[in-house]
């Protein structure tokens, strides 16, 4: 008998050689229906796998996300199979389960694929998943692995084998298809009811330019037509709420060629509210008790060879800036933090001195990759709403509480509400990849999780997500379309005052290294725009929109009025236009519709006859006449209910 340990901690025996499929159903025949997949001391197996240990099991349902990747992953070997059967000759490579679906990457010689063939290749599919074909693997040794591929005549599989150790290489057959794979798949194919190819993309073997270039196959799949639906639903959604689409709309950013690729160019509205987002944060971070700084757009190199930043980032950013003096070089700036390292060590500071909180929106500029550019949520130079807070050892709890609490503020005033913390730790397994003792790293970690149990936040742990020199909190958003973005983050960081030399003098007139906190509740004001438009389709709290409100006149005649009116809403801190423009007036609601302005004040003889006007909401029609004042007062408790103080 063996003893599997269950997710709720439960244990139950079983015969040695039980497989998963077979614990799902003892539980129930419910589970046993939908179960996907599983794994097994964290090793990803088939739901068919014997078990000959005791173990830790998980079973993993569609509603799972590792019950997802076994789908789709198993949804690309048919769709690989669909395409070999299609296509004669064509030779695949890889073919993964992604975050929406799967792709695979194939070389199809002088044959072309275009969206007009993406039906022919569904409907293979689907008469390949209508057998039931069950997955099963096997392990092959290398040598017959090798031979296999090369009778295919397939570089890219034999590429792959030959950098695989014998007794580890594994294939998975199903109907009259094998594929070179790891594992982690469906019982059989009947459990894919719907598909659809999305796209075709070019892609490099292997993600080197040097290699071949391939055509990328995207395709999703489900268990239901109606998920399917659903999808492509939610898609048409998202491209109507598409940021490039609705920025454009809306006057707020664009881009130019001249000036170069991911470098946005905010225009005025854009501008305007921006500088909305910069004077909320600051307002709330002067009753938190930060000081603004500002910093160059450049330092010199040493500065980020001090800081660790050109050994990580220096070959894959902006090349340095060489000037008349020789071997002097400075770097357009990729960071914020080790210029507040340098504010720092400006000073000298006692225990009584600290915290130090020194903010600033600061724009840095990084070389992302031209093909990895993307609106304003992927760009080349980008604005932090940064921050660094210099504490004592006894001060990190309490400091890094206050900037959960900062953050959920800016949240909460954003319409923010389903997230989830997510707690990034180093990988022990490779610590190369991070600077600083295993001391300091353990009480870092420690000092986050605390936080984040103390504060009730909802949260998961992923290893291996650590920045370079520190662990953090970041914040994984749910937009209004159940899309998950990061935003916010709050890293502690024992490194850099050790490389700056960050000191302060104790209580013990003795020196001490300070801990530093760095934080950024947008992340950047580039993306966090992005990130907001698409949640609200344009239409932002009332408290950020760019025009409050629009007065249209009926006719000429009344401009005199809706000029007393425009007055008057000024006068009550309402950003508001006036249309006095010779059209008609279901032509200026339209315009004012598209334009996503939340009000419009139509004014006319009767208006001002009696001192009024008649207001329509965007996206809810009339709500009747009323006084100017009225109005300000409604505009004011709308606001209010979105936008409170911050409370320390």
């Amino acid at each position: 008998m063996i003893k599997i340990t269950l997710p709720d901690g439960s244990i139950k025996e079983f015969e040695k050689g039980t497989t998963p499929m077979e614990v799902a159903k003892s539980i129930s025949e419910g589970l046993a229906r939908n179960v996907i997949s599983a794994k097994f001391n964290d090793t990803t197996v088939e739901v068919s796998t014997p078990l000959t240990t005791d173990g830790s099991l998980t079973l993993y349902t569609w509603n799972d996300e590792e019950g997802k990747k076994a789908f789709w992953h198993s949804s690309s070997h048919v769709m690989a199979q669909a395409i070999q059967d299609l296509y004669p000759g064509a030779k695949l490579t890889i073919g993964p389960a992604i975050e929406n679906g799967f792709y695979y990457d194939v070389d199809f010689g002088a044959q072309k694929i275009s969206d007009s063939d993406f039906k022919k290749i569904e409907d293979r599919m689907l008469e390949i998943v209508r057998g039931k074909h069950d997955f099963n693997m096997r392990s092959v040794p290398k040598e017959e692995a090798l031979g296999y591929y090369r009778r295919e005549n397939n570089p890219f599989k034999v590429e792959l084998i030959e950098n695989l150790e014998d007794g580890t290489i594994t294939f998975c057959d199903h109907d009259t298809f094998t594929d070179l794979c790891r594992g982690g798949h469906l019982p059989n194919t009947g459990s894919i009811k719907a598909v659809k190819i999305m796209s075709v993309a070019g892609a490099y073997w292997r993600g080197n330019e040097k290699n071949p270039q391939l055509t990328r196959v995207y395709g999703i799949s489900f268990p239901k037509q109606k998920d399917l639906k659903e999808y492509l639903e939610l898609l048409e959604e998202a491209k109507k709420r598409d940021h490039r689409k609705l920025g454009k709309e809306l006057e707020l950013f664009t881009f130019s060629q001249k000036v170069g690729q991911g470098l946005p160019l905010w225009l005025p509205k854009g501008a305007a509210l921006r500088e909305r987002l910069e004077n909320f944060l600051k307002k709330a971070q002067k009753r938190a008790g930060y000081e603004m700084v500002v910093t160059p757009h450049i330092g010199h190199k040493e500065l980020y060879v001090t800081s660790g930043h050109y050994e990580k980032y220096g070959e894959d950013s902006f090349q340095p800036i060489k000037t008349p003096n020789e071997g002097e070089e400075f770097l357009l700036k990729p960071m914020n933090c080790p210029h507040h390292c340098e504010i720092y060590n400006n000073g000298h500071w006692s225990y009584k001195d600290l915290p130090k909180r020194f903010a600033e929106f600061g724009t840095v500029y990084r070389y992302e990759q031209s093909g990895e550019l993307h609106g304003l949520t992927r760009v080349r130079g980008f604005t932090q709403d940064d921050a660094h807070i210099f504490c004592t050892p006894d001060q990190l709890d309490s400091e890094f509480k206050k900037v959960i609490d900062l953050t959920l503020y800016v949240f909460n005033s954003l319409g923010f509400e389903n997230f989830t913390a997510q707690v990034s730790l180093r990988d022990p397994e490779n610590k190369t990849k991070y600077i600083g003792s295993d001391e300091n790293w353990e009480k870092a970690e420690n000092a986050i999780i605390n936080a984040a149990i103390e504060k009730g936040l909802n949260y998961v742990i992923e290893t291996g997500e650590a920045a370079f020199y520190g662990p953090k909190l970041d914040f994984m958003v749910k937009d209004a379309l159940g899309r998950q973005w990061q935003l916010g983050t709050i890293q502690v960081d024992y490194n850099l005052p050790e490389r700056f030399n960050l000191t302060y003098k104790g209580s013990d007139n003795e020196m001490h290294r300070p801990v530093m906190i760095h934080r950024a509740p947008f992340g950047s004001m580039e993306r966090f725009v992005a990130i907001l438009l698409e949640h609200t389709a344009g239409n932002f709290p009332l408290w950020l929109m760019p025009e409050q409100a629009i007065i249209l006149s009926l006719s000429e005649k009344y401009e005199k009025y809706s000029q007393k009116v425009l007055t008057l809403l000024e006068n009550n801190e309402i950003r508001a236009l006036a249309d006095n423009r010779s059209e008609t007036i279901g032509k200026k609601i339209r315009e004012a519709e598209v334009s996503k302005i939340p009000y419009m004040l139509i004014v006319g003889e009767q208006e001002e006859n009696n001192g009024t006007v008649s207001v329509r909401k965007h996206g809810e029609g009339d709500l009747g006449s009323m006084s100017v004042e009225d109005f300000a007062q409604l505009i004011k408790k709308e606001v209010n209910s979105t936008l409170q103080s911050f409370e320390v």
